[in-house]
């Protein structure tokens, strides 16, 4: 990654999404990817959580109205190259976001890009979001969207297809992009039953492109799809194109799971340290 002359400004993304008081996940670990792609990251927060390495033990939406006057506020005076989300708490606060980003001009075929995570199912494959959220988010953002990053327990909560094999993968993938996205990314991390690795699957209605990536044997990943979408809107600001950005979101996420580390009594997170030189290290000037 080239060096940005100082005093320049880097590429801006926004992050959508919940806090975790953890560190681990939402706006925490999208901050720290946005960091490591050398693009600025700005907040619109949608929810605060109580939670740990262990568990969530509360949710506190933030008002639809508050989340979208952050997401305006943003966009009228610093400006946006992309966007993300991740957590959106209920169908109220997705629509408030639908109707800002199109009061704003992101997501959409010509407007800023949007990559949506729809972070429907918790770690352990538990819905996290009533129907009608869900609902919303088919109906409202997946048509707006740059790209949607579901994992297979997203998969199986959105289109009702529990993926057990490559086959089931390319198949979501069809009924997924027939809900409106330009791109779909079926994530292949919890396919466990894929010995080869770990195969992560981007279609655009025409072209299947498969990236093929490592298996880690660790507990230790949590906060990493919120770091792959994030990476991958970080790369959309940069300028890529689509399948380049999630190649780069890619690199990012092997190398950020190859050095996750453990965190309390539960999983621990992703880790961008990778990605940061030790600067702390070297001798003063």
């Amino acid at each position: 990654m080239s060096e940005r002359a100082v005093g320049v400004p880097p590429p801006r993304v926004m992050t959508i999404a919940g806090t975790d008081s953890g560190g681990g996940a939402g706006v925490a670990a999208d901050l720290r990817a946005f960091a490591a792609c050398g693009v600025h990251g700005c907040v619109a927060v949608t929810a605060v959580t109580v939670q740990n390495s262990v568990g969530v033990t509360g949710v506190h939406p933030i008002p639809p109205e508050t989340v979208a006057a952050q997401i305006e506020a943003v966009a009228s005076d610093i400006g946006l190259d992309a966007a993300k989300t991740g957590m959106l708490a209920s169908r109220p606060i997705i629509e408030a976001i639908a109707g800002a980003c199109d009061r704003v001009g992101i997501g959409g075929i010509g407007s800023t890009p949007l990559v949506v995570d729809p972070v429907a199912a918790s770690m352990h494959g538990d819905q996290l979001l009533a129907d009608d959220a869900l609902d919303a988010f088919r109906a409202l953002l997946f048509p707006r969207a740059t790209v949607i990053t579901p994992n297979l327990d997203e998969v199986r909560l959105l289109v009702g297809i529990d993926v057990h094999d490559r086959t089931a993968q390319y198949e979501a993938a069809k009924v997924l992009h027939g809900l409106g996205p330009q791109y779909v990314l079926v994530k292949g991390g919890h396919l466990h039953e894929d010995t080869d690795g770990c195969v992560d699957l981007l279609y655009d209605g025409h072209t299947f492109t498969e990236l093929p990536g490592p298996r880690f044997d660790t507990g230790n990943t949590h906060g990493g799809g919120d770091s792959m979408a994030s990476a991958i809107a970080s790369g959309l600001a940069r300028g890529m194109a689509v399948p380049d950005a999630v190649a780069f979101g890619k690199r990012y996420i092997v190398e950020a799971v190859r050095h996750s580390y453990p965190l309390g009594a539960g999983h621990g997170p992703v880790s961008p340290l990778w990605a940061v030189r030790p600067w702390w290290e070297e001798p003063t000037p």
